[in-house]
């Protein structure tokens, strides 16, 4: 009875790794040589370094006492952020109070310009100087805006330039505000890696939802071939030995051969790199990891007022402290101390405003205890160090994660983690479950471990290896799902 049930099972197993194969192989094909192309190009956008870019520096001539900014918005609303930046030659105040933002000129004789086709044309100037080939008026996301949450900003104005770089830019009617540049390169190399492989479709990304349960449905049979293709390759050597007293591949034939081979040696790969780019678009569920207790942590890190009154620092005295080269203050706070982060021409400096001095942040061991002593209780133990080297959950490929940094452990039931910045207030917080997430996402798919991440070029090479190796077992699989379909078809006919 044993030996029909496992002789059942391995049928199973053979004909489920034989129609999914067939079905999936050139999906995963797509995704391996996709995955090599996003090494090296992502998805374009206009992201936050492009647009500061664009500011202009603000001058420190005529500009107004904060307090009398403030008083231009409806009293008693709590003020939430407020920041300033010059752009297409007015400098203006950004505030806002909940949902609500009020842009206000410095000079408050100023109006805010009307989004016109004079201002829309001046925003595109500033972008891309190049002669403009000509303008669409998109009522439809395409494929280089294809978010649904873009929708709002309907119609969007499409310019196309007469460029060596054919640049594309879409701007919003409603703000002016820049959604989207793009080149003809970023475009070329978008369509090759990361529109296919992240199933960037405007008909499916406009829907998150849908998108969503797109990649689930493709990755779950996914995970199911490979699986059963483990299992295969594995009874296969078995069934070798049992034969001949020998470990190899009982395939003669080429094709075979490099599938199953190739399959022995990158399967595991396959399965987890398959698993953590499901991964990526679901949550880790608490039985993973389970997550105790739930900490106010932006509550108490942001528990200082962002008011005029709290920041003996005038930020008018930083700009003439760094005179023609701030384009852009904001206001922050990391609890009960004043900030301002400036952005100069090449870099962001985050600057303790609690003193009428100009001075850089630097927040003592003293200051980052009492803040998670505020989060987690004075009772628990503590451990705090400065890291100047990226730690296994702290790390970034692409170094934007500034060193050094504390690092306080928690001995709690969650085994907590704060990474707080000394020269700019920002924290991270990690606990058991976001160190699972951490692992079933990024730390299998994209191999950010910390060694690899110190030794780049070594992390480039375990890639190209990987998914080189992936895309052969994928290539075989296409074939021998070809000659698949085509054995039946014949079949049928005869």
């Amino acid at each position: 009875m044993l030996q029909k049930k496992t002789s059942f099972f391995s049928r199973f197993m053979y004909s489920t790794h034989r129609v999914l194969g067939t079905l999936l192989s050139i999906l995963f094909l797509m995704w391996f040589l996709t995955g090599l192309v996003l090494i090296y190009h992502t998805f374009p956008s206009a992201n936050r370094k492009e647009k500061a870019d664009r500011l202009e520096f603000i001058s420190d001539r005529a500009l107004p006492d904060i307090a009398r900014v403030v008083k231009r918005i409806p009293g008693g609303a709590k003020i939430d952020h407020i920041s300033v930046d010059r752009y297409l030659g007015q400098t203006l105040f950004h505030i806002q109070c909940g949902k609500q933002k009020y842009d206000l000129p410095a000079d408050s004789v100023q109006q805010i310009p009307v989004i016109d086709g004079k201002r829309i044309a001046a925003v595109a100037f500033a972008w891309c100087k190049a002669p403009v080939a000509r303008i669409d008026t998109l009522r439809k996301l395409d494929q280089w805006i294809p978010f649904g949450q873009l929708k709002k900003e309907f119609p969007i104005y499409k310019f196309y330039f007469k460029d060596k770089e054919k640049h594309q830019l879409y701007i919003s009617s409603k703000s002016a505000e820049v959604l989207q540049f793009t080149s003809y390169g970023q475009r070329f190399w978008a369509w090759l890696g990361a529109i296919p492989h992240w199933v960037y479709f405007t008909s499916l990304r406009q829907d998150k939802d849908l998108w969503t349960l797109s990649v689930i449905c493709l990755a779950i049979p996914g995970i199911l071939m490979t699986i059963s293709g483990i299992y295969v390759g594995i009874d296969a050597y078995v069934q070798r030995y049992k034969r001949k007293r020998t470990f190899s591949s009982p395939y003669k034939k080429k094709w075979y051969w490099w599938h199953h081979v190739t399959g022995m040696l990158f399967g595991i790969f396959v399965l987890t790199w398959i698993f953590s780019g499901m991964m990526s678009v679901v949550d880790t569920p608490q039985w993973v990891g389970k997550t105790h207790k739930e900490y106010p942590i932006d509550k108490v890190m942001a528990s200082g007022k962002i008011s005029p009154e709290n920041y003996p620092l005038d930020y008018r005295e930083v700009i003439k402290a760094y005179s023609g080269k701030v384009k852009s203050i904001e206001w922050d706070n990391f609890r009960d101390i004043p900030l301002y982060h400036i952005q100069t021409g090449k870099k962001k400096i985050t600057l303790d405003a609690s003193a009428d001095t100009v001075r850089t942040l630097q927040l003592s061991p003293a200051t980052v205890l009492q803040a998670v002593n505020a989060i987690q209780g004075s009772t628990v133990r503590k451990e705090i160090e400065l890291l100047h080297q990226y730690d296994a959950y702290y790390i970034a490929r692409s170094g934007h994660l500034p060193l050094p940094v504390y690092k306080i452990t928690v001995n709690d039931a969650d085994a907590g983690c704060y990474y707080i910045n000394p020269a700019t207030g920002e924290y991270r917080y990690v606990n058991t479950h976001s160190r699972w997430s951490f692992w079933l996402y990024q730390g299998m798919h994209s191999l950010k471990i910390k060694w690899l991440v110190n030794h780049p070029l070594v992390w480039i090479f375990v890639m190209w290896t990987l998914l080189i190796g992936g895309a052969i077992v994928s290539l075989s699989g296409v074939v021998l799902g070809i000659r698949y379909i085509v054995r039946k078809g014949n079949q049928l006919k005869a």
